[in-house]
């Protein structure tokens, strides 16, 4: 899980989306994108979110996995909790807090004014393993419980102590089964806000509003709610599933309907773009926004109805929210509706194109099966029915793909750009590239070897090999 996310009130329906947060692998300056797109600005003026203001919530994980780009690094492997694993922080060493706050420091830099501050301690799955926590928790009063709680006590006492008009904001997974009473008696109810996450398309209701029921009892005296737009239906998706997305924003709203009164102060829509800082990217933002503005009207209307999908569709200047509807020309009109097109036609039909040729032709399946290509064997006839359907598909791809890579370049760093490429569409183009390769090597391998000869007959010119 990574960068990407936006947030909404389900009262008066705030709603930003923080832009992409993109590393440098070299950590030296990065050029920004040529003709980066404001995505924020056309949202506010191009009425996906209403009537509604918009501004920014910055997110700075503290102690989970985005701790990964941090903890890669040579300079920072001894803040590890676990040596082998760079994904949590080691909770003990005074340098980690250091670290954290001066992290954080930088962010409110950033974003001066900021009412809240997402500061993250989720999935910290190595908490308690490292060598120090062992020691720490042979004693009898301690806990793994209460190393997490004395950990996002210390964060959020920073940050209150540093900023006193950003509230933190935490995710509450490490929270869930933490006893009522040991985190009442912790005083983090008094410090942060936490924040119920699930991008579930079948979310337990009635377990999320026991749930807030807890956190109220404990002392929260706000919460928040987070649902995803994208990013969480697998972790190499290229198209969102936007009714799975639907789905678990009108489970949400009933959730809101049905917990504690005044408690909930929002519905945060995540947009992750990577699982964890060493999976692949999952869908891109441009890709994610049809997605994110059905969710957000969902949300504004209490439903979506045919109305409201219609009503998507012309804010977007889209023909339908059907991704296998979009052509390949694309007719959005939203920053980035030429990467959503693209994007979608590679999705759709470039492997099922390749796959089609190389499994279901019957020249290629007959004449130059694998068996053929390694040994370089083919009948001269079969060249003149393979080689030009190859070339056009190539052709017809390789302009299309050539499209995609301009647009991307526009929008996003050429590491990502190169990333994404090899991942979906690279492996494919390789496939066409071997069969002409294969192709023209076997083509100038001279006459048919003669164990092959016996079983062809009727090389006629203008007519093909006979099966014998």
């Amino acid at each position: 899980m990574g960068s990407g996310k936006g947030w909404g009130r389900v009262d008066s329906h705030p709603v930003s989306v923080s832009p992409l947060a993109v590393e440098d692998p070299a950590g030296g300056h990065r050029k920004q994108p040529s003709h980066k797109w404001l995505f924020e600005q056309h949202c506010a003026s191009g009425g996906l979110f209403g009537d509604s203001p918009t501004s920014t919530m910055p997110s700075q994980q503290v102690s989970a996995f985005s701790w990964e780009f941090v903890l890669k690094h040579a300079a920072f492997a001894h803040l590890r909790e676990v040596a082998p694993f760079p994904n949590t922080l080691n909770p003990h060493e005074a340098e980690s807090l250091a670290l954290v706050g001066a992290m954080i420091d930088q962010v409110l830099e950033l974003h001066r004014g900021a009412r809240w501050l997402h500061v993250g301690c989720d999935e910290v799955y190595y908490l308690g393993e490292g060598e120090a926590s062992r020691r720490w928790l042979q004693q009898e009063q301690n806990s793994q419980a209460k190393l997490c709680l004395s950990h996002m006590r210390a964060v959020a006492s920073h940050v209150l102590a540093r900023h006193p008009g950003t509230t933190p904001l935490v995710w509450d997974d490490m929270l869930r089964d933490i006893p009522q009473d040991q985190l009442t008696a912790s005083g983090v109810p008094q410090l942060v806000e936490p924040v119920l996450w699930d991008y579930g398309a079948d979310l337990d209701i009635h377990s999320k509003v026991l749930l807030m029921e807890k956190y109220r009892e404990c002392g929260f005296p706000r919460l928040w709610a987070a649902s995803a737009f994208k990013g969480a239906t697998g972790a190499s998706q290229a198209l969102p599933h936007i009714e799975h997305h639907l789905r678990n924003h009108a489970q949400w709203l009933q959730v809101a309907g049905s917990g504690p009164a005044d408690m909930l102060q929002g519905i945060i829509l995540t947009g992750w773009q990577r699982y964890d800082h060493f999976s692949v990217l999952c869908e891109l933002l441009p890709v994610g926004i049809p997605s994110l503005a059905a969710c957000l009207q969902l949300l504004l209307h209490g439903g979506f109805t045919e109305h409201v999908r219609l009503r998507v569709e012309n804010l977007l200047g889209l023909p339908s929210l059907e991704a296998a509807a979009i052509p390949s020309e694309g007719t959005g009109s939203f920053p980035g509706s030429d990467i959503h097109a693209l994007v979608t036609q590679v999705s759709f039909y470039l492997r099922s194109s390749v796959d089609a040729l190389l499994e279901r032709n019957r020249y290629v399946t007959g004449w130059f099966s694998p068996y053929h290509r390694r040994r370089k064997l083919i009948h001269p006839v079969m060249v003149q029915h393979i080689q030009p359907e190859v070339l056009s598909l190539l052709g017809r791809w390789s302009a299309l793909v050539q499209q995609l890579e301009t647009a991307l370049q526009l929008a996003f760093y050429p590491d990502a750009v190169e990333e994404w490429l090899e991942e979906n569409v690279r492996p494919s183009m390789q496939q066409l590239q071997d069969l002409l390769q294969d192709l023209s090597e076997a083509a100038t391998t001279g006459p048919c070897p003669p164990a092959l000869a016996g079983t062809l007959v009727g090389t006629a010119e203008g007519q093909g090999p006979q099966e014998g």
